[in-house]
């Protein structure tokens, strides 16, 4: 009897604790969710932080610890792309510290797919391959629900991630693909049509995935991650493919997004402006090529140390108020202090390497800005080749600006020397075979071997001098 009683009492319990997760699952969890992806999306950096901070109050009032862990999740996912990696650690390690004796595998399987996805950023893939293993293993018996599908879908599309970048292109697909069954957001199709792009090369399938999905976006007006990515890689597509007219209309866009969405996307402004001058590069127009790098300078120097204080401020005062669970004043005054204090010193350090990050970066900046310039310059030296292989009579002026002072010094050596000799001289300097010179003159090679020989003679070359040497020391 009394085993009985106990049994049907334990019964009763199990059916109780259930209902409370499945409760909390659909006023809570796929409610944050879902506004906080829109949010993220969107780039409505405030809105999301606001989001977080009201159902972070909602779960402590009403004792649901594992939401708490949901609302610290969400903010070390915003503070990834920013590589605020020091703030987004400290996110994960609370939410860390709650699910570790947590019952719900759903909330488990969150935390290691997300946590993985952390570790992307710190270039340690195969570790992240282990944390989404392990995601995969929790989420695996659990209920369907939509938010279980919602999580799901992140494995699924993480797990595509990891084998495209370990360039095993037909899992990736394949895993895509499973994620895109569970979300019609657009993500999906991007990461297919960037798969198409780079993995397999297949230009026809990137560009229908890729177009869809920017077209659809665009002709609504939507401005959020997704149009910003899809347009991204389709101006990546055209730029590959040589269609420039489009690679510049589908980065200016994604520039237009940037703009509106860089709050939370702003690791984008690397990409557009690097696509842009690579852009202009190809279509040799040098200054606007030059503009968008240097435009690219400035940005990152202007707005990522200001950009990391405002985030850094958001998340102290976030933290702050979620610091009233303490069980007593004294308890909690003391740990605001060391928390606080720890957070100044990990700030500063951070701060000290994103200083010495961004004056490498200017550095590199300014080596890539100097080699463009000198591709501006080479523009008139890559002239003088076109005129000397049409055999133009302009040839020898032209070159004489682009070389100065290396026709004087070829008639310091000898003055008597005539204007065919100086012509040939150029060609030699220019490093033009004498088979290439013979076709550029319209005369038998042999003749230009004799050339040269009478023209080493002129000029006292020593025989054990190589004609193209002696030419390249005289400038």
């Amino acid at each position: 009897m009394i085993r009985c009683f106990i049994f049907i009492l334990l019964l009763i319990l199990t059916s109780c604790t259930n209902d409370f997760h499945n409760k909390y699952e659909n006023d809570f969890d796929s409610p944050l969710l879902t506004q906080n992806e829109k949010f993220r999306l969107s780039g409505d950096y405030d809105s999301l932080v606001k989001l977080n901070k009201r159902y972070y109050e909602k779960a402590e009032k009403i004792g649901y610890s594992e939401g708490k862990a949901l609302c610290f999740l969400n903010l070390a996912n915003v503070n990834m792309p920013l590589e605020n990696y020091k703030r987004a650690e400290f996110f994960f390690s609370k939410a860390n510290k709650i699910l570790k004796d947590s019952k719900n595998n759903i909330h488990k399987a969150k935390f290691n797919n997300d946590y993985g996805n952390f570790q992307v950023y710190l270039k340690r893939l195969d570790k992240s391959f282990e944390y989404n293993t392990l995601a995969m293993n929790y989420i695996e018996n659990t209920k369907e629900s939509p938010f279980r599908n919602d999580v799901l879908f992140k494995i699924y599309y993480k797990r595509g991630d990891y084998f495209y970048r370990k360039k095993q292109y037909a899992p990736a697909l394949d895993y895509f693909r499973k994620a895109g069954k569970l979300d019609h957001s657009g993500r999906t199709e991007c990461a297919i049509g960037d798969l198409y792009l780079y993995g397999f090369k297949n230009m026809d399938s990137a560009r229908i995935y890729l177009s869809a999905i920017a077209e659809s976006c665009n002709r609504q007006g939507i401005t959020d991650g997704v149009a910003l990515n899809a347009n991204t890689v389709l101006g990546e597509y055209y730029l590959i493919t040589r269609q420039y007219d489009k690679a510049e209309k589908a980065l200016l866009k994604a520039l237009e997004i940037n703009n509106k969405t860089k709050f939370v996307f702003a690791q984008y402004t690397q990409y557009i402006y690097t696509d842009l001058k690579s852009l202009y590069e190809r279509k040799g127009n040098k200054e606007k090529a030059l503009r968008y790098l240097q435009a690219y300078t400035y940005e990152r120097s202007r707005s990522d140390t200001a950009l990391l204080e405002a985030i850094n401020d958001d998340m102290n005062k976030f933290i702050v108020a979620t610091e009233r669970d303490a069980k007593n004043h004294r308890n909690n005054i003391l740990m605001m202090i060391i928390v606080s204090t720890l957070v100044f010193v990990l700030f500063g350090i951070y701060a000290w390497k994103i200083i010495k990050k961004l004056r490498n970066r200017k550095k590199q900046l300014r080596d890539e800005t100097k080699e463009l310039e000198n591709k501006i310059y080479n523009t008139s030296q890559e002239k003088v080749m076109e005129l000397a292989r049409k055999n133009d009579a302009s040839f020898l002026d032209i070159f004489k600006k682009a070389y100065p002072g290396f026709i004087e010094k070829v008639l310091g050596v000898n003055p008597d020397l005539e204007n065919s000799d100086l012509v040939f001289c150029a060609m030699l300097k220019l490093h033009f075979t004498s088979k290439e010179i013979a076709n550029y003159t319209f005369v038998q090679p042999r003749s230009i071997q004799q050339k040269k020989y009478r023209l080493r003679k002129k000029l006292n070359i020593p025989t054990e001098t190589d004609t193209y040497q002696f030419f390249d020391s005289l400038i």
